[in-house]
């Protein structure tokens, strides 16, 4: 098995590159679901994020309104004391998920969809790193396009969430393979088949 971290900056396209790996095969887990369903109010990290931060966090049917979380921690810069709350309980699902697959197929490539990957220091856990990157100006317009917002409001958004992450060269300087997202999506797709095809290779060379 081969354990693989896909990881990036505010929309550079993550996501559009995990389902082209998911489509040649590999395993893949998005982290931000993992997220989605600590949050809920059944669950533990739901109490700690609610106990730390307070009840205006809370939408009127008591779930946590994310985009509001958001703001409190980018603005307050608080993403630390949050970061500290959740990313315990992510990678213990991660590590349970991938364990799952293993026992199952000894021979797969497992791949992590996760912003905060190298943030959280969680590059050891992983024995490949995968980051994508893309122009900055298209970090805008694709996340204008994804919230449905102005890319006045847009820029505002990826620059206060890029404040709380790496820059692109910085985790490009720890990856074992850049994806240049700023192409085509064919261009992209190319990418992504030749490392799939060397992460299969050195999945074969380890079950020998």
């Amino acid at each position: 098995m081969l354990r693989v971290a896909l990881t990036g900056g505010v929309a550079c396209g993550k996501s559009t590159v995990a389902k082209m790996f998911a489509g040649l095969g590999a395993h893949v887990l998005d982290a931000d679901k993992i997220v989605h369903e600590l949050y809920r109010k059944d669950q533990p990290v739901y109490r700690e994020i609610l106990n730390h931060f307070g009840p205006e966090i809370l939408r009127s049917d008591k779930e946590i309104d994310r985009p509001r979380l958001a703001a409190l921690v980018f603005d307050g810069g608080r993403v630390q004391e949050l970061n500290r709350i959740v990313h315990p309980a992510v990678f213990l699902r991660q590590r349970e998920w991938m364990l799952e697959i293993a026992s199952k197929y000894p021979d797969a490539v497992m791949m992590v969809e996760a912003a905060l990957t190298l943030e959280a220091g969680g590059k050891a856990r992983y024995d490949k790193i995968i980051v994508v990157t893309c122009a900055p100006e298209q970090k805008v317009a694709r996340y204008a396009q994804r919230a449905g917002i102005s890319e006045a409001a847009a820029r505002t958004e990826v620059e206060r969430r890029s404040r709380a992450q790496m820059r692109d060269d910085e985790k490009a300087a720890m990856a074992d393979y850049v994806i240049d997202n700023s192409g085509s999506l064919e261009e992209t797709r190319t990418q992504a088949v030749k490392i799939y095809s060397e992460l299969q290779r050195q999945v074969r060379s380890e079950s020998r």
